[in-house]
Order: C-alpha cells, then structure tokens, then sequence
C-alpha cells in the first residue's frame, strides 16, 4: 500500500478527527446557505480604490500579469487579497 504524505496541517486536523474535536453540524443546510452568502459577500467587488504606484511597480506588475494571463487589475487584487488572508508574507533578510 503507497503511503500517504501529509503536511503538518493535515496532520493537525487528522489527530483532531482521531480525537473526537469534531461535531456534526445540526441544520446542515442552514450552515451551507450561511457559508455560501459569506463567500458571496467575501468575493463581492463592490469598493473602488484609487493608488498611487510608483511607475517601476505599475510596469512590473504590469509584466507579471502578462506572463499570468490575467489583467493587471486582477493581479494586483488576488496580491492584497492573499496578503490580507495571511497566505501572503512579507520576505525578511
């Protein structure tokens, strides 16, 4: 049988699960319809911003969205969008 790697993440949430931290969910259409207007309001674009980027920073963003197929609106919002999530550090020295 192949064994299966998982990241210390999984990990955690595996020895939860073997621990009995997990409940049922009671009303599990009501939890689903809650989560589901929660990542409607979450994904909603519904706020205009305006900045001011140094030239250099517009035309490397500019180039990385262009090597990513995707516009560089979009680049600069899935960016600020991982960084507010915490998927997205700061790189210290």
């Amino acid at each position: 049988m192949k064994e299966i790697l998982l990241d210390s993440y999984e990990k955690e949430i595996l020895d939860s699960f073997d621990r009995d931290e997990f409940t049922p969910i009671k009303d599990k259409k009501a939890e689903l319809a809650k989560l589901r207007q929660y990542a409607r309001a979450t994904m909603q674009k519904n706020k205009r911003i305006n900045i001011r980027l140094s030239e250099r920073d517009l035309i490397g963003l500019q180039t990385k969205a262009l090597e990513e197929g995707l516009p560089y609106q979009t680049l600069i919002s899935s960016v600020l969008h991982k960084y507010v999530r915490g998927a997205l550090a700061e790189k210290h020295a």
